[in-house]
């Protein structure tokens, strides 16, 4: 469906330009890979030489308190890193460990350093760092700086064990234990560096030591050997009910089964959401926003009934801040392989005496 005129859409950067990129990775022109091809080989150049001090030894990785795996994925846009960070430290907590995250915090207004808690704004913090400490109740720290982000966290909960990086995967300032590529559908798209592809880095041929690799859409979608993961729509909660911690219902679908609904989603790709959606019944005025965009102001008309939100979106909203409207907040689970965290643990070196 087509949204009215009236609704208020956040500014997005150049979206028609976006797409237009987008298609190209996943089947491109031939003339539009000519022209890209240049620019592809400026971004490996720049690449390169970011990555060479370290390389080279001229600069060294700096260790953080605790052993570090890196959550990263080598096509821009999201790929599933959130869901696999929660599921993560979701199956960490069950085997005994004590798991922290730390994050740059994507979109924050801040760059120091700050420990996330409940009463984060998610403009300070980062919306995806607020949804994990909301979700996991692990501790989260954001910063520019990785590694004064994980002191500052080890600092505050020394019983920590274990840190998680969200998206660090080209931080190279941070020295990891190990690594995990997450890869969703898309794969390696046309297996081109940005910007005639959508890789950040190249494909490795073979995985490089303690490096693992999970596949977020139920198949494999690149020649790496990886587990399989299935992320999937779990149910549905009130906006307040959400924000109290209380769990979703899978049987709130059948309330708005049937009726036009409102969908918006500040996603990188918001349109297997959306499909998510619509196999539950729903039918949708779809509103795809900006990633991490801010809902300032609201891009849903004020008399519209019934809005669902993603659980990225909704730690940026509030009740009382949208009116009569009933705000739905659809949470996304994520399956992986029960043994999971655990074949990770066992790549981990062991401690030095």
């Amino acid at each position: 469906m087509v949204a009215p005129a009236s609704v208020k859409r956040p500014a997005s950067r150049a979206p028609g330009l976006e797409a237009w990129l987008q298609r190209q990775w996943q089947a491109p022109d031939p003339l539009a890979s000519v022209l890209l091809r240049p620019l592809a080989v400026l971004y490996g150049l720049l690449a390169a030489l970011h990555r060479l001090p370290y390389a080279t030894g001229l600069r060294r990785a700096r260790h953080a308190p605790r052993p570090v795996i890196v959550v990263g994925n080598l096509v821009a846009g999201g790929a599933g890193k959130t869901p696999t960070v929660l599921a993560l430290v979701r199956q960490l907590q069950a085997l005994g460990r004590r798991p922290g995250v730390i994050s740059r915090g994507h979109g924050r207004t801040a760059t120091d350093v700050q420990l996330v808690s409940r009463t984060s704004a998610a403009a300070e913090v980062g919306d995806e760092p607020l949804l994990i400490h909301l979700r996991s109740k692990a501790p989260v720290a954001v910063g520019r700086d990785r590694v004064a982000a994980a002191r500052a966290l080890c600092d505050a909960h020394p019983e920590v064990d274990l840190l998680i990086a969200d998206d660090g995967l080209q931080h190279h300032a941070l020295a990891r234990d190990l690594q995990l590529l997450v890869f969703d559908d898309r794969g390696a798209g046309n297996g081109r560096l940005l910007p005639a592809g959508p890789l950040r880095q190249q494909l490795p041929r073979v995985l490089p030591p303690r490096t693992s690799v999970l596949y977020t859409h139920g198949a494999a979608s690149t020649a790496l050997p990886g587990a399989i993961g299935r992320r999937r729509l779990g149910g549905l909660s009130p906006l307040p009910a959400w924000w109290a911690g209380n769990p979703a219902d899978p049987r709130a679908w059948a309330q708005l089964a049937g009726r036009p609904v409102w969908a918006a989603a500040g996603l990188a790709r918001p349109e297997p959401f959306f499909a998510m959606l619509e196999a539950q019944g729903l039918q949708l005025h779809r509103l795809p926003l900006p990633d991490h965009a801010g809902f300032d102001p609201l891009p849903w008309p004020a008399d519209a009934q019934d809005v669902v939100v993603t659980e990225k979106d909704a730690v940026k909203l509030r009740a009382a801040d949208c009116g009569a409207t009933r705000i739905w907040v659809a949470t996304l689970d994520f399956d992986v392989p029960t043994d999971f965290a655990r074949q990770l643990l066992q790549q981990l070196p062991a401690p030095s005496p």
